[in-house]
């Protein structure tokens, strides 16, 4: 039996969980070859096209951002130039399998080594992309998932996460990874105990492993005593889950009784049908980009408008903050973005707004007309100098009372900014027109720490908690409540209950969380005293 191992990573995802361990990248069968150039091109094909049906059946049952991930592989997976270096392969005289994979791994390093962070987050779905299309080329002997096992791993794609069964329990461990991958994500919203960033994990450790993501370790043949704690420390987190959500419809406050608005992120209007609008106060953070990128093309007028009256009717007067479409960075959409060398300080977010008006406008009369329904609020992504809130601000009120001359009922809403750029965050005063201000802590802390938030190796410098990070939050929290300013928080850190009690104490007092998060964000707010 091994010895006792403490292995010490990242979390991404809180909870504990107790299983057998079992690994990603199980060996698979031999490939049986076809016998020439055409047979193999045809059993390639087919693979692609087979991969191409799996991830559109599992994105059928999928909502929200998930769907949005398996909808971009299937628009890679479909763009022919990707597996033209296969087929080239082929027809040299290359078996099918051997191809597919030298040419996705050909590509992968490419991404993986570009100073872009847009590429190496897009690797990740290559990755993912070149695992679909060999398990229907050579499928593995046995791939059925045991209940309640921890998966461990270099990285986990999103397809496989979506497959797996996780009303059983279980977990993941994974070497690598980052805990702002869109796996990550996805397990935060399902409640998937994860952590990343751990090195190798052995891999003929036969006995129950012990997860705990909430301080981020694995344990391998632990004591007793160390089992006795770990099983205290489950439980108890249990029971703190258990108990904020009984109490999750409550006005969330401190423990001395400072009031705390605690909203919720949407990133699909489906979103808010498994959500009781009386447990949060509003939603601070409405994502636009699940309208473009469909495989049938940018959304018109009313497509946007149906989407945002739901959410607006969901909410029943509370308030329903709106972000512009932010595209760009690690979100492409095809016929919208550009490709540059880095999309994430390019032309992204409002930038990209501003020079595709005739895009943008139909998103603006989609959200005056949806403003008729609701309390409605507009945020604009990636500002950086006043300048830009000036010409958004301006094509509001130009469609405003375009719609007005039409006779058509609309409401201009109240227009406010993302605070993600350091130029916003170090002078606010030069935005002192705007009607709110909404931290995105992922991007500023990313913006600030000149490091990727999916980046394993520079993970330790992307966090809110550094003091430069929390003073310029601190300062934006100080401008708006001088000046009656509304600013709020929308990133991650707003449902992290170890950021929580620092964003209170720099004077935050509405926070945006995903869902999933909400009960504990407001159990863990229950626990500062200011």
């Amino acid at each position: 039996m091994p010895g006792p191992l403490r292995l010490t990573g990242i979390p991404a995802s809180h909870g504990y969980a107790k299983g057998l361990l079992f690994r990603l990248d199980a060996a698979t069968n031999a490939y049986v070859a076809k016998g020439s150039p055409e047979a193999e091109a045809r059993a390639l094909a087919l693979a692609i096209e087979g991969a191409s049906e799996q991830l559109a059946a599992l994105a059928t049952q999928t909502l929200g951002e998930a769907a949005d991930m398996l909808e971009f592989q299937l628009a890679m997976l479909a763009d022919e130039s990707l597996a033209a270096p296969a087929f080239a392969a082929i027809e040299d005289g290359g078996p099918a399998d051997q191809a597919w994979r030298a040419a996705l791994d050909a590509e992968i390093a490419g991404y993986e080594a570009s100073d872009d962070d847009y590429f190496r987050a897009r690797s990740a779905d290559l990755k993912d992309i070149r695992q679909q299309v060999l398990d229907v080329l050579v499928p593995a002997s046995d791939l059925s998932l045991p209940a309640g096992v921890i998966l461990v791993g270099d990285d986990i794609g999103p397809t496989r996460f979506l497959a797996v069964d996780w009303s059983q329990g279980g977990g993941i461990a994974l070497a690598k990874g980052s805990s702002a991958s869109h796996v990550a994500m996805l397990a935060r919203a399902r409640g998937v105990p994860m952590v990343v960033g751990l090195g190798p994990v052995p891999s003929d450790f036969k006995l129950p492993a012990f997860l705990d993501a909430e301080h981020g370790h694995v344990l391998l043949g632990p004591s007793d005593e160390a089992e006795a704690l770990f099983h205290r420390a489950a439980e108890a987190f249990v029971a703190r889950r258990r108990a904020a959500e009984e109490s999750s419809a409550k006005p969330a406050a401190t423990a001395n009784g400072t009031p705390v608005r605690v909203l919720i992120n949407v990133a699909d209007p489906s979103d808010v049908e498994r959500i009781d609008v009386a447990t949060c106060d509003g939603v601070g953070l409405m994502r636009t980009e699940f309208l473009f990128g469909k495989p049938e093309g940018l959304p018109d007028e009313e497509t946007q408008y149906r989407a945002y009256r739901k959410v607006l009717e969901w909410a029943a007067g509370k308030p329903v903050t709106i972000r512009t479409v932010d595209a760009g960075g690690d979100k492409p959409v095809p016929n919208y973005t550009v490709d540059e060398g880095n999309p994430f300080l390019g032309l992204r977010g409002i930038r990209l707004s501003l020079a595709r008006p005739e895009i943008f406008r139909v998103q603006i009369r989609a959200l005056l007309r949806a403003a008729v329904h609701g309390n409605l609020k507009i945020m604009f992504p990636m500002i950086a100098v006043p300048e830009e809130f000036t010409l958004a601000a301006a094509l509001f009120a130009e469609e405003a009372e375009s719609l007005a001359k039409a006779g058509i009922e609309h409401v201009l809403p109240p227009l406010g900014i993302m605070v993600e750029v350091p130029s916003v965050a170090i002078a606010p005063e030069l935005f002192a027109d705007v009607a709110f201000f909404s931290i995105g802590s992922n991007d500023l802390t990313q913006y600030v720490m000149a490091a990727a938030r999916d980046n394993t190796a520079v993970a330790a410098l992307n966090s809110v908690h550094n003091p430069a990070v929390l003073r310029l939050i601190a300062s934006v929290a100080a401008f708006g409540s001088a000046n009656d300013i509304p600013v709020s928080l929308c990133g991650d850190a707003g449902g992290d209950p170890a950021a929580i009690p620092a964003l209170l104490e720099a004077g935050l007092r509405d926070l945006s969380v995903v869902p999933a998060q909400l009960a504990l964000a407001k159990a863990a707010i229950a626990g500062v005293t200011l």
